[in-house]
């Protein structure tokens, strides 16, 4: 809580400053902030304050916070910067996070930031520019430091000293040949401790992991994660190093997919932001729902043809929501395992077939568990043995069935090659809805002579 008054206090002071237009006392407090504070600071501000801002704050500052803001926000800053200002900012970041950026901008705008950028900074924007999104070529910085397999420790601690400062990470330093092919990694703890006159080929690793340029972001996560790097090489198919992928993307990475996976899980094409308008949210959410709509027109025109059952035993209708709702509940489950399972990697050959016998034998467990409870209830309930049994056993039937179906669809579509999250929540609800009604409604019509005692 103090540190919240704080932090409170320190913003109202801060805007008091620029109020008063007191350009070094600003920059002395603002540039003392940590870079995420600053950032959080910046965006709570209007665009008359962001714009005192810009003008106080050097492009290499204002960078930093950009650096700090999510990818989605950052459009409209640099749409009220000036151009020119604009371009000095994108040339100050590092170089991966501006190609996030201007992916994210309209092309005649990059066209025309490239143009007014520095030559240096543009060149090496332009080269990860052409990588197809979400691949590791669009997420690499080119700012890593390699060193060459002949030099020694001594020439290679001099061009650390000199590169490190304009570095992403010193903490791994790849060695390329003299064809700047990859072939050997080493540690900076390997090379302070190594004598001065050994070849950095002499003391690397040549077992060195490393992932293609067009592998997509997702695996290139998974195996970060797997082998705890804080960076990994990237390379062509020719073995030259192209650039490297640290840590701090690959969160980002993490965060990306996992909100890409949340938003089809719940039917929307994209998580809605809150600064979003309605008719925007609208737009995302209505192909999913259109599609749910003639779904669910099925399953209201396969009622409809179990009518005569309805019209003799009209009590089975206050059961449909309770074994439709069940079977939504135990699939959505079964589907959230699997499609966990798929995304971190879990599953071999071997591993979705173990899968799909647990589902199953867990959808029987609980259906079988829930089927004795709702027949008792009945029983105790409506005084109706052969009801209670029905209902039971048709939940019985409907959970063992909705849980395999919840593990079965996103297997199916990951051996399509479909993401499999596009199996999401609403659409394994409106399917089991109609396995539930077909299976409950079959058995009222088979068992039909012992529910009206004939």
């Amino acid at each position: 809580m103090d540190e919240l008054n704080e932090s409170t206090e320190q913003w109202e002071h801060l805007k008091s400053v620029l109020a008063n237009e007191e350009i070094g006392m600003f920059r002395e407090e603002f540039i003392d902030m940590h870079p995420y504070d600053q950032a959080k600071f910046f965006m709570s501000q209007p665009k008359e304050i962001r714009l005192q801002i810009y003008r106080y704050l050097s492009p290499e500052e204002t960078a930093e916070i950009m650096e700090n803001i999510e990818l989605e926000d950052t459009e409209v800053f640099f749409s009220e910067m000036d151009p020119r200002f604009a371009a000095m900012v994108f040339a100050e970041m590092a170089t991966d996070d501006a190609v996030d950026i201007l992916n994210e901008l309209e092309k005649d705008k990059v066209a025309s930031f490239l143009t007014i950028m520095d030559q240096d900074a543009a060149e090496e924007i332009k080269q990860l520019l052409h990588y197809e999104e979400k691949t590791a070529g669009s997420i690499m910085t080119t700012e890593f430091i390699a060193l060459y397999k002949t030099q020694t420790t001594r020439q290679a601690m001099l061009d650390l000293k000199k590169e490190a400062p304009d570095a992403e990470t010193i903490y791994y330093l790849y060695v390329i040949d003299e064809d700047k092919r990859l072939v050997g990694v080493l540690s900076l703890r390997d090379l302070i401790i190594a004598e001065e006159d050994t070849l950095i080929g002499d003391v690397m690793s040549e077992k060195v992991v490393s992932v293609s340029v067009g592998l997509d972001q997702e695996d290139v996560a998974q195996m970060m994660r797997d082998y705890d790097f804080l960076a990994v090489p990237v390379i062509d198919f020719q073995q030259h190093l192209l650039g490297i992928i640290t840590v701090d993307d690959i969160l980002d990475v993490m965060d990306e997919e996992a909100s890409d996976d949340y938003s089809k899980l719940a039917g929307v094409s994209d998580v809605d932001r809150p600064d979003e308008n309605a008719f925007v949210s609208a737009k995302k959410r209505l192909p999913w729902l259109i599609i749910l709509l003639f779904l669910g027109m099925l399953t209201a025109s396969l009622i409809g043809r179990f009518e005569e059952t309805l019209n003799k035993v009209t009590i089975l209708a206050i059961f449909i929501p309770l074994i439709a709702g069940m079977a939504g509940n135990t699939g959505t489950q079964a589907l959230a395992v699997a499609v966990r399972g798929l995304a971190t990697g879990e599953y071999g050959k071997s591993g979705k077939i173990k899968l799909i016998i647990r589902e199953a034998t867990t959808g029987l467990i609980t259906g079988t568990s829930c089927g004795i409870v709702i027949t008792i209830v009945i029983y105790l309930w409506k005084g109706e043995i052969f009801l209670g049994l029905l209902v039971g056993i048709s939940i019985m039937a409907t959970l063992t069935v909705a849980t395999l179906a919840g593990s079965l669809v996103p297997l199916l579509m990951d051996r399509l090659k479909i993401d499999p999250a596009v199996a999401s929540g609403p659409f394994i609800t409106t399917i089991n809805d109609l396995i539930s009604i077909l299976i409950y409604f079959g058995m009222a019509t088979a068992f039909m002579g012992f529910l009206i005692g004939e």
